[in-house]
């Protein structure tokens, strides 16, 4: 199911096919992948400015050494960026997403089952602050420094 907004798809959620045994059900699924893939294809060419604008400095590892993928397709739905070894996911959202509140948050949750951590911000917000997105990006992907031990904490042994 496509929506489409200024010749854009919009709703990026496609039903899984019916798993069983009946009816070539192996078929059914590569049916489905396929149509992800044509689905992801069609949406990596037809990007936002915002979207543009982060993989920019997404793409080639430029974010503290970080493979992302762009409209990458997970399970049933396809993610606006995805890094894979943190199971990481950030999703761009316009003003369509204002009205399709209850479907993002279905949508995070999804995710939230596979083991990914989902980030969102607003193409606005991107477009006007890009280095504080990708510096909240860096700080969630970067694990916390350690913190040096405290001398107040340290006994001496006898001698």
């Amino acid at each position: 199911m496509r929506v489409r907004v200024n010749g854009l798809p919009q709703l990026r959620y496609i039903p899984p096919p019916r798993w069983g045994r009946s009816g070539g059900g192996g078929r059914v699924v590569r049916a489905h992948k396929r149509e992800l893939t044509r689905l992801s294809r069609q949406l990596r060419r037809n990007s936002t400015e915002a979207e543009k604008a982060i993989w920019q400095r997404l793409r080639n590892r430029q974010l503290a050494g970080f493979k992302f993928r762009r409209q990458q397709p997970i399970g049933p739905y396809i993610v606006d960026f995805v890094n894979f070894e943190r199971m990481f996911v950030i999703e761009l959202d316009g003003g369509q997403h204002a009205v399709a509140r209850e479907k993002d948050l279905e949508r995070d949750h999804w995710l939230q089952t596979q083991g990914f951590e989902v980030l969102r911000y607003w193409n606005n917000e991107v477009l006007e602050n890009l280095e504080g997105v990708l510096e909240a990006i860096r700080n969630k992907l970067l694990p916390p420094p350690p913190t040096p031990p405290t001398r107040g904490g340290e006994r001496r042994l006898p001698v």
